[in-house]
């Protein structure tokens, strides 16, 4: 067996590739589950090294009101109730997932599933401690400075066995492309522990949930620097903005899943979250309060 313990937080800032999306956009927004408020639209991507993009206001925005539900309850966060927010969705892109990275849907990887101890379920995404340890490592190469993060994979193996698990956490080398490393519960859910490494193939996910996005300001944030995480969402996050006098400014993001606003810029304003399909999330009236956890009543659409 091969267990690798680690509870992995590392501290550098990642240069972020900003994606500018714009066009012509219509919206349905509809009332009752978020997962079912969408409009059809189309997306214009523009891919600028380095630098974060600032994304003129479109005045085919729209937002609805609406107050947020009680917050469940999240542990090592403090949690609480977040001010009324106002939210909309616009679902754009396609099944195509053009802003995915490495990991991208629809299709199968090969590689090898290891254990290790992951405690309490904390790791290198800074999600806090997980309700449950149905949770993996993303090996350092298809982790990708904190892309997978959040992900929901589906694992198999040659026998039949199969298991969805979340990213949690990092692999660093020698884990190889392809590999994930199991928390120890997770694996026993595949092959006994004594087996140590076994072949696997795995593919990424959009599952159904009845939950919904929480925001959560990093600790020591104010209005003259933040950083912003996104928790509960059902497909991975490709980008984060900010609201700004001049429009949206897309924020960088680190290798410790939170996005930096170095100079204050938008902290404590209209928050918009876009996935990997390019369906965009707008929150508004989310508090600037740090390390508190706020729940939205917005989710992702499920491909």
């Amino acid at each position: 067996m091969e267990p690798i313990s680690r509870r992995r937080r590392r501290i550098a800032l990642v240069s972020a590739v900003a994606v500018a999306a714009a066009g012509l956009v219509a919206y349905l927004v509809m009332g009752g589950s978020p997962a079912r408020v969408a409009a059809v639209g189309q997306v214009t991507v523009t891919t600028v090294a380095s630098e974060p993009v600032v994304v003129p206001s479109t005045a085919s925005e729209r937002q609805t009101s609406a107050a947020s539900p009680s917050p469940r309850a999240k542990p090592a966060a403090t949690t609480a109730a977040a001010r009324p927010s106002a939210t909309g969705t616009v679902r754009t892109g396609s099944a195509a997932a053009p802003l995915a990275g490495r990991i991208r849907p629809g299709v199968g990887y090969q590689g090898v599933a290891t254990a290790y101890d992951a405690g309490n379920g904390d790791g290198a995404c800074l999600y806090g401690p997980s309700a449950d340890l149905m949770i993996a490592a993303m090996n350092y190469t298809d982790y990708e400075s904190s892309k997978a993060c959040g992900a929901y994979v589906l694992v198999r193996t040659s026998g039949g066995a199969s298991i969805t698990l979340r990213i949690t956490n990092e692999c660093p080398a020698p884990c190889a492309p392809g590999q994930l490393d199991l928390s120890t519960q997770a694996f026993a859910k595949l092959a006994p522990l004594s087996r140590g490494r076994i072949p696997i193939t795995w593919s990424l996910l959009s599952p159904s949930t009845s939950g919904t996005i929480s925001i959560r300001y990093k600790a020591g944030s104010s209005r003259y620097w933040c950083g912003i995480q996104v928790i509960g969402h059902r497909n991975p996050v490709a980008q984060l903005e900010v609201r700004t006098g001049g429009g949206w400014l897309q924020l960088p993001r680190t290798d410790y899943n939170y996005f930096l606003s170095a100079h204050g810029s938008g902290c404590g304003g209209a928050i918009r979250v876009t996935d990997i399909y390019g369906e965009h999330v707008v929150v508004d009236g989310i508090a600037l309060r740090p390390d508190v956890v706020q729940p939205t009543r917005v989710q992702f659409g499920q491909h």
